[in-house]
């Protein structure tokens, strides 16, 4: 067996690993790189072997970054299962048909502009139909239970990322890879704990936050409380860019929490995404991915839900909510600030000192969330230059993903690793996290793009 490194090496998007065993090859992911527009629709559209040499995909789970770019494969003529869990099944499927519309919706803005400054018009990655082709490829297999690929076998072990989402154990040839995906946090309120590998030749690990820890949830709640009261005070609006999947919910279930407890003013809360909206329909249908807070919430009311919550899901809604000037908090897709409905409302409060952008999640290099918060004092939204005024702001702990020392625990649980390779995260947090385990007896490395490994 052979593993090829291909993307989100020493980065964070466009997750894709390539398993070659007993003359079948097998995809690990097949997620978008997100980025500069021009770059990132160039290497999204050049896939690393042809389309129709691939036998199976595994897929992790429905973040964008790991399954945006599935439609490319089959466009390019993939005709072999995909497999997943049932939620991942469900939520895919949400998140793909998004991503065709956003991308009509955000090409069609874009060629607006390049017509008035002469240029060709540009072509969205993928459309609907090549979505529709790809939902039919989807194979739902329950964690634990073995699955053949070709002349190997998995199977899914929870992750505790997302909802569906699930770590890889792939066997072939007597020898056995582990692939983490991306790796969630013990003790969250929602999604259990991640469950533990078995023993593993290699392991194939997540980095994003492999050089830091987060701050503790409480004090995320803190902080949230805090991030909200003051800018209500001053009159402005808390926009917050959150993946649909996983952190909207997340943020739902805290501020519900919080105005329960009367620790924030009664504003209207709204989620400004019809795929926010139908993820969290997703959400109350599998609860048995839920950890035990919120199952006990459950049992007494919508845990994603309460009084001043509206979900917004027209069009019409949105704009008209971008217009009122009235303090409220706005969580809107994409969760780097790259595409979506966030993007109409900082083209509005980008400039208004009153207002909060908060970050919630990780911001990878070269996306607008990272420029915005690194303290660009001007960004381009839309292809118009803005100046910014609103303030910054940043609460990691609601991170999905686990932090440096919650991802060396979870290794150390595993019963033995022969290597590992640290990837799905920048190069710093990635070499941090390889001299960590080098450290705990781990060999451990961060590979380059094209680097082949047997496992």
């Amino acid at each position: 067996m052979r593993l090829i490194f291909h993307g989100a090496v020493r980065t964070v998007t466009g997750s894709l690993h390539i398993v070659e065993a007993g003359g079948a090859l097998v995809y690990l992911d097949c997620g978008l790189f997100q980025g500069a527009r021009e770059a990132a629709l160039a290497w999204n559209r050049r896939l690393p072997t042809p389309a129709r040499d691939v036998d199976a995909v595994i897929l992790s789970h429905a973040h964008l970054d790991h399954c945006g770019n599935l439609p490319t494969l089959v466009a390019g003529g993939f005709r072999g299962p995909i497999y997943c869990t049932p939620a991942t099944r469900d939520l895919t499927a949400l998140v793909l048909r998004d991503a065709a519309k956003v991308a009509r919706h955000d090409v069609a803005i874009v060629n607006r502009l390049r017509r008035r400054q002469g240029l060709p018009a540009a072509e969205p990655l993928y459309g609907v139909r090549d979505v529709e082709r790809t939902l039919a490829r989807l194979c739902a297999v329950p964690y634990g239970r073995t699955f053949r690929v070709g002349p190997g076998a998995a199977r899914f072990v929870d992750a505790g990322h997302i909802l569906g989402s699930a770590s890889v154990v792939f066997e072939a040839g007597g020898r056995r890879l582990g692939f983490t995906g991306d790796l969630g946090r013990p003790g969250t309120a929602i999604i259990r704990d991640p469950d533990v590998l078995p023993a593993v030749d290699l392991l194939v690990t997540e980095s994003t936050y492999g050089d830091r820890d987060h701050e503790s949830r409480e004090h995320a709640i803190d902080r949230l409380a805090s991030v909200v009261g003051e800018t209500v005070a001053r009159g402005g609006r808390v926009l917050i860019p959150a993946f649909a999947v996983g952190r909207t919910q997340e943020l739902a279930y805290a501020l519900r929490a919080l105005r329960e407890a009367g620790r924030v003013p009664e504003v209207p809360v709204y989620v400004d995404s019809p795929m926010a909206t139908d993820a969290t329909a997703i959400f109350r249908r599998h609860p048995e991915g839920f950890g035990g807070e919120a199952r006990t919430v459950l049992r007494r009311r919508d845990p994603f839900g309460f009084r001043g919550l509206r979900y917004v899901r027209t069009a019409r809604e949105s704009r008209a909510l971008v217009a009122r000037d009235e303090p409220c908090v706005v969580i809107a897709t994409s969760g780097m600030a790259e595409s979506g409905r966030i993007l109409a409302h900082l083209e509005r409060y980008v400039g208004d000192p009153r207002s909060t952008l908060l970050f919630v999640g990780y911001q990878a290099e070269h996306t607008l969330g990272r420029r915005l918060l690194d303290g660009a004092p001007e960004v381009r939204i839309y292809g118009e230059p803005h100046h910014v005024a609103i303030r910054i702001a940043r609460v990691d702990a609601f991170s999905a993903h686990a932090d440096r020392r919650e991802l060396l625990a979870w290794i150390r649980r595993i019963p033995e690793v022969g290597r590992a390779f640290c990837v799905h995260g920048d190069e710093e947090p990635a070499r941090a996290l390889a001299r960590a385990l080098t450290g705990a007896r781990i060999p451990a490395a961060v590979p380059v793009v094209g680097q082949g490994e047997a496992v």
